[in-house]
């Protein structure tokens, strides 16, 4: 019975001795939990307002990028456009060309024939006279 009685002493002597150990553990690990508590409730509330304006940038940027779409098929329309005169000003431009050429020509004959019947009316007019 003397070492039952020992085991129970050192047993009391521990648990005086851990408890001793564990009161102000507990109170630091009440107070770290309170502290954490406040960090987060003082994180939400700065988080909100940035989280809303962070919405409200997502939304605008959402309403820029479908704007930005929306211009870049006018702008594929307007340069397909842009094409499209570009060959019809090359097409003027040759048709343009053809004319001045015929043009060119043409008077270039009708120089030699007017030459020619001026040379021919000499000559018979020179024949008679």
């Amino acid at each position: 019975m003397l070492v039952l009685s020992i085991a129970v002493v050192v047993m009391a002597v521990t648990l005086i001795v851990l408890a001793c150990f564990m009161i102000p553990a507990f109170m630091e690990i009440r107070k770290t939990a309170a502290a954490t508590r406040e960090f987060l409730a003082c994180i939400e509330k700065d988080i909100k307002p940035v989280l809303h304006d962070m919405h409200d940038t997502l939304t605008d940027l959402k309403v820029i990028t479908e704007e930005a779409a929306t211009k870049a098929e006018d702008v594929k329309i307007f340069m397909e456009e842009l094409g499209n005169a570009g060959r019809n000003i090359r097409t003027i431009n040759a048709v343009v060309g053809g004319v001045t050429g015929f043009l060119s020509k043409s008077s270039l004959w009708m120089t030699g024939a007017k030459v020619a019947g001026k040379l021919i009316a000499d000559k018979i007019f020179k024949k008679r006279g």
